[in-house]
């Protein structure tokens, strides 16, 4: 019984200390207001508290409050209940004069503790002149068309630094600015700048345009964000970004006194208004002479090296790895050359990459694995794997290098005696002692046998087979000349095949139904397609010089112009899935037919 007791006092301290140390108390409110414009400051507390201590408040007069109001809410999660509850203390006020105002934070008591809240920045700029004519015009307007100031509404493309290095990384941001007074219900047509001249990576946003307050020329907006994106720019001198273009549909009320009711009642109609950014202008400046252990790298990283064993036989394999982490441009550094021994069998690097875009830029890690294979036994030194960078923030490159490797290789299972000799390559090796077999001197009891293998039943057989077989190959070897012969057929086979290699990742992605990572391997398999065939790096690549080079090797305008309308059905798609007109079913259809096309008359 005693035991009982005790646990639940101590159930019970835990609980309360547990609530205590749980308490939140916070102040909220608007980040900027105009002069004369009435809002809401509230507190509010997940415990009930007492004693509230306002803060100085002098710079805004107070309307009203405290206005209180109490919330409790339960969830149900995996079977165990969670409750919460919210108590809220509301103030109207109205700012007074222009300036960037602080609140202090206020404090709270909750079971004799005091608790403070946050505090708050509050820019109050100068009201909006209105004309009462202006509004009395707007009143009696009856025609079917209005027209919206451009202060009213705008789209800008705001970078963060415009003089940068090449392969510099530059944040883009896509912002719509919406006066208070313009009722947006949705948006329509979207142009996306084609950034030619960067190579980008996009930073996910939300699909749900969220506004926010925002002073902007001394004026107050609700703005959001259309787009983020990483620029690396991939060429010097001055590249223009050119502007983003999109459609907002507005709600305007129109009234018409043509009778009695109408004097009561407001028609609304919704109008198409057409914004586009302004273009925007950046210097790229060439980087220094690059060192030789300069492999594209632009940002700040840090540089490692490791083996997975320094202890092995011979034809083993072992793996390097390499790894290049920070922020920068990642995805553009190319693997570091290796000095390997000459008897080492070497394959390609594999490329592994863990990269996260947000507004602090492309970070993470991008690691090589080098595997290669010793073929002899003995002791080898692999030097140190040297790797440069060039930091922008600087103007320097920075040197970093591993240390060097040692490897001991023991003598493989399978090396036995052989006697090794070099030539040309290592490629070309011949190896002298296995081809001898010494006569073995053992006794063996040798037995006689009455048949024959010619003129038996499987003699026969193996003849008709041998027969059937060449019969076989023979019909089958025609066949196929006769395919090669007709060079439509064969033209016809080769591109659906580059054309399902080609969209492999996007069927996957198609298949699981993730409709921007879809469109994203359509117009990367595209890009891709077209750098090899047209020998142009996918960094230099943009519509004119592709459709140049397409009308160049004698490729119709029907299907140029068949190109151009998929890739903007893909961008748009990417932008606002939910106003495509087409489905990924049908996207994914005629891209395997376009390049399939393309691969027939690409020369």
């Amino acid at each position: 019984m005693i035991r009982k007791i005790v646990f639940t006092i101590l159930f019970i301290a835990t609980a309360l200390l547990s609530n205590a140390d749980n308490v939140k108390f916070t102040m909220s409110g608007p980040n900027v207001v105009s002069v004369g414009e009435q809002f809401r400051l509230s507190f509010t507390l997940n415990e009930r508290g007492t004693d509230l201590q306002l803060p100085d408040m002098s710079n805004f007069e107070v309307l009203m409050g405290p206005s209180t109001s109490t919330s409790f809410s339960s969830q149900i999660i995996n079977g165990k209940v969670t409750q919460s509850n919210s108590y809220s203390y509301t103030f109207i006020l109205r700012a007074k004069k222009e300036g960037s105002f602080t609140i202090r934070p206020g404090s709270i008591k909750v079971d004799g503790k005091v608790y403070e809240s946050n505090e708050l920045d509050i820019q109050v700029v100068k009201a909006k002149a209105s004309s009462g004519s202006q509004q009395s015009t707007q009143q009696q307007q009856s025609t079917s068309t209005a027209s919206l100031d451009k202060d009213d509404l705008f789209v800008k493309v705001d970078l963060d630094k415009r003089n940068v290095f090449k392969g510099e990384q530059i944040i883009a941001t896509v912002k719509i600015y919406v006066a208070p007074t313009v009722p947006i219900t949705s948006f329509d047509d979207v142009k996306l700048p084609s950034y030619e001249g960067f190579w980008t990576q996009e930073i996910d946003i939300p699909s749900q345009i969220s506004f926010s307050r925002e002073v902007y020329d001394n004026k107050i907006y609700q703005v959001g964000i259309l787009k983020k994106t990483i620029l690396f720019p991939q060429q010097t001198g001055k590249i223009k970004i050119d502007p983003f273009e999109i459609t907002c549909l507005v709600r305007q009320r129109v009234r018409q006194q043509r009778s009695f009711f109408d004097d009561f009642f407001d028609n609304y109609r919704t109008i198409p208004a057409k914004v586009v950014s302004d273009p925007v202008n950046i210097s790229v400046k060439e980087l220094p002479s690059p060192p030789a252990s300069f492999y594209g790298a632009v940002g700040n990283f840090d540089f490692s090296a490791s083996m997975d064993k320094t202890n092995l036989k011979a034809n083993e394999a072992v793996t390097l790895s390499v790894k290049i982490s920070g922020n920068g441009n990642l995805r553009l550094i190319e693997a570091p050359k290796l000095e390997l021994p000459s008897d080492f069998e070497v394959y390609d690097p594999k490329t592994t990459d863990n990269l996260n875009a947000s507004d602090n830029g492309l970070r993470g890690s991008k690691t090589f694995e080098y595997l290669f294979i010793p073929r002899f036994a003995g002791e080898y030194t692999i030097p140190a794997v040297q790797f440069a960078y060039f930091n922008p923030a600087t103007g320097k490159y920075v040197y970093k290098k591993s240390s060097e490797f040692t490897i001991n290789v023991a003598k493989g299972d399978d090396e036995q005696t052989a006697t090794v000799t070099s030539a040309f390559s290592k490629e070309d090796v011949r190896y002298i002692g296995k081809d001898i077999r010494y006569i073995k001197q053992n006794q063996y009891k040798l037995k006689s046998k009455a048949t024959t293998f010619y003129g038996s039943l499987a003699f026969y057989l193996s003849y008709l087979g041998s027969a059937l077989l060449f019969l076989i190959v023979t019909l089958v070897y025609r066949k196929k000349l006769k395919e090669n012969a007709n060079l439509q057929l064969v033209r016809n086979k080769q591109a659906n095949k580059v054309a399902r290699k080609r969209l492999k990742t996007a069927s996957v992605f198609l298949k699981q139904q993730k409709a921007e990572e879809f469109y994203e391997a359509i117009l990367k398999a595209f890009w891709g397609y077209l750098s090899d065939k047209l020998n142009i790096p996918v960094a230099d690549l943009n519509r004119e010089n592709a459709v140049s080079s397409l009308q160049k090797r004698q490729v119709t305008i029907e299907l140029t112009d068949e190109l151009n309308s998929l890739i903007d059905s893909c961008e748009f798609a990417r932008y606002a899935p939910s106003a495509s007109g087409v489905t990924m079913d049908e996207v994914y259809n005629k891209s395997a037919s376009l390049m399939g096309k393309l691969e027939k008359q690409i020369r």
